[in-house]
């Protein structure tokens, strides 16, 4: 795949008449581990390559793959990807290529396909060996390691001509504990951009036991209360509200379709003065980051609320398109074999000046979360479902006690509204973020705040038109 290649590939998929061609060429190497009941039950390592092919006629695009890469296979499905795009007069311009600025390639010190499969298996051990010392009522642990380097070429016929290199890898732990019938889970997770000093720079150890104590705290803890009352959301709870209760919402194809609930307010005030929200995919080592997305386009911070006031949104190449601007290089694809979509990196709220110590003070009476669980959100009206994974009772200034079986229900944009403090530390969760079948690795963080008013408790939504579920 290189410029040559590319070039005649894409005038053949420009050849039966299209505004727009692209090829993405992948090859990428995996390593797995999965470990459970003391025993290791997979280790899976592979090689996966092929090439995308998008043509784009009006409204109408068309995508075909394949990972026979001889040339000829190559052209052949580029002029079928042309054929169904269907527009019925062809222009092709001479393309001139041309790779867009971006920032420097994330600093990589041991990449995973460089380490022997034995050291990634003794970081698993580790971390499995600590959590089932941390006491004789954990019954079960799960262990999963999983490392990526991803090699892309990413060519269009607006003449961008992009190659990067692409190193993930991360570590999660579960933790299951019961006693008297029972039964609590715990989870923990690391994962970034970077290589096996992942797990030098965090403890696997501290990583299982953390989970491990998080599912026994959640043995003793009390029955969560129900009803309105205030939240405080710790920092180290990480991002999980912002991600689903505000990010979606923010992405250009939903506001675009009118199924978010920030569609036609920019410029409008959507937050408290206090919020401001960004999406960055430039920060080192963070499990989101990118230099270039996925058609090509550096990586970068995109403000989309500031101070309260909603300032744009999350765009791919197509959907910026069709307002005649750039993209914000949120153009993301599972793999070679999936279009792009617009999609968040990192995305979290700003830090605050409040002390988050202050905050807790200052609540005097309510609930404090120090761990998201999964959750459900409905984003053309911005309601929301989120489960508590560790969170205590707050009361006269004071953490009094945990409580398991705490939801938190809400409206994205009218949460936001009744935040009230922001705290000036900042946390950071990650997960692998779902969107129409494709998964891709983001981060997202919030300070430690303070929200007027949450209804604890409660059940789900009920006939939302789309539903994100996520696991962090």
């Amino acid at each position: 795949m290189d410029r040559k290649g590319s070039s005649e590939i894409l005038k053949k998929a420009l050849s039966k008449g299209a505004d727009f061609a692209e090829v993405y060429w992948e090859h990428r190497e995996t390593s797995a581990i999965s470990y459970e009941d003391n025993r290791i039950e997979r280790i899976n390592s592979g090689i996966d390559e092929g090439v995308g092919i998008r043509v784009i006629a009006g409204d109408h695009t068309s995508y075909a793959y394949t990972n026979d890469l001889s040339l000829e296979s190559l052209l052949r499905v580029a002029e079928l990807a042309g054929k169904a795009a269907n527009k019925k007069e062809a222009s092709i311009q001479p393309l001139s290529f041309y790779t867009p600025k971006a920032q420097e390639q994330f600093k990589i010190e041991l990449p995973p396909d460089k380490i022997e499969i034995n050291a990634k298996v003794e970081k698993v051990l580790e971390a499995n060996q600590a959590a089932r010392q941390v006491d004789s009522r954990i019954r079960q642990v799960s262990v999963g390691y999983g490392d990526v380097r991803q090699k892309v070429t990413i060519a269009n016929s607006v003449g961008v001509y992009v190659e990067d290199l692409r190193t993930r890898t991360r570590l999660m732990v579960s933790a299951v504990a019961a006693e008297n019938g029972v039964v609590q889970t715990g989870y923990n997770s690391v994962g970034g951009t970077v290589g096996f000093e992942l797990l030098q720079q965090e403890s696997p150890a501290e990583l299982g036991r953390k989970a491990a104590e998080r599912a026994i705290l959640m043995l003793s803890a009390a029955p969560a209360p129900t009803g309105k009352m205030p939240v405080v959301m710790a920092g180290k709870a990480g991002g999980t509200m912002v991600h689903e209760a505000c990010g979606h919402g923010l992405e250009a194809d939903l506001v675009q379709k009118k199924l978010s609930v920030y569609a036609g307010k920019k410029g409008q005030q959507v937050a408290s003065p206090l919020v401001t929200v960004i999406d960055d995919g430039t920060i080192q080592g963070k499990f989101g980051s990118l230099r270039y997305d996925d058609e090509g386009y550096p990586g970068q911070k995109t403000v989309l609320i500031k101070d309260g006031f909603l300032e744009g949104y999350l765009y791919d190449y197509q959907t910026a398109s069709k307002e005649g601007r750039e993209s914000t290089g949120n153009g993301r694809r599972e793999s070679y074999k999936s279009r792009p979509l617009p999609r968040m990196r990192n995305t979290y709220i700003a830090s605050g000046k409040s002390d988050p110590d202050k905050i807790i003070k200052e609540a005097q009476e309510g609930l404090l979360v120090t761990a998201m669980g999964g959750g459900q959100v409905n984003t053309t009206t911005g309601d929301y479902v989120f489960d508590v994974a560790e969170g205590y009772l707050i009361k006269d200034g004071q953490v009094v006690c945990p409580v398991r079986g705490a939801t938190l229900t809400g409206n994205g944009p009218e949460t936001l509204q009744l935040v009230e403090m922001v705290g000036k530390d900042l946390g950071y969760t990650i997960g692998i973020c779902g969107k129409e079948g494709q998964g891709v690795p983001v981060s997202d963080a919030q300070p430690t705040m303070y929200i007027k008013e949450l209804i604890v408790g409660g059940t789900g939504l009920t006939q939302a038109r789309e539903t994100k579920i996520r696991r962090l």
